[in-house]
């Protein structure tokens, strides 16, 4: 496969995001019979989590794979970071319910919201289990997605999200 080549809006060796997983990589497109069809499956590389993802190249956008953010909308998002958290008064299962579905959304500023929202300070109470794994999750989406638009590693840019949240409490 040439270098490059596009299949609709997305390229070979472009990162994308699939939204149950995050930031992967296109790494080849191949044919398949599944069902006595042949189809064209786009090859995702997701390195982080040592998966594979293969998604037919004719249903990519139907389910909710997309190009990266642009550097406009990280910037957004950002600034959504350095916002007030809004924490509702429902149920905690009721608002786990609806942070799953942001995270699981692929939207940047819906992962944004989630990580404002339930960010906390050393001094700040503890959080439950269930509520940090969440954060982490919600955290390690936006910094990867952040990584791929700036063209660095995890690492910084989980220093810069970390700077904004930080900077937000003082």
């Amino acid at each position: 496969m040439a270098k490059g080549k596009k299949f609709g809006e997305f390229r070979l060796n472009d990162f994308v995001v699939y939204p149950a997983h995050g930031v992967g990589k296109i790494m080849t497109v191949e044919t398949q019979e599944i069902a006595g069809t042949q189809m064209e499956l786009f090859v995702i590389a997701f390195d982080k989590d040592k998966m594979t993802l293969r998604v037919p190249t004719a249903k990519a956008t139907a389910v909710g794979m997309r190009n990266l953010a642009s550097t406009e909308l990280v910037e957004k998002a950002m600034k959504t970071l350095k916002g007030r958290a809004r924490v509702k008064r429902a149920m905690w299962s009721r608002r786990a319910q609806e942070y799953e579905q942001k995270i699981n959304s692929g939207d940047l500023m819906s992962i944004a919201e989630v990580v404002r929202d339930l960010h906390r300070n050393d001094e700040e109470r503890e959080q439950s289990y269930s509520e940090r794994q969440l954060y982490e999750a919600a955290l390690e989406r936006l910094t990867r997605e952040v990584a791929a638009v700036d063209g660095t590693d995890e690492g910084v840019a989980g220093e810069k999200v970390t700077d904004i949240l930080v900077a937000r409490a003082s």
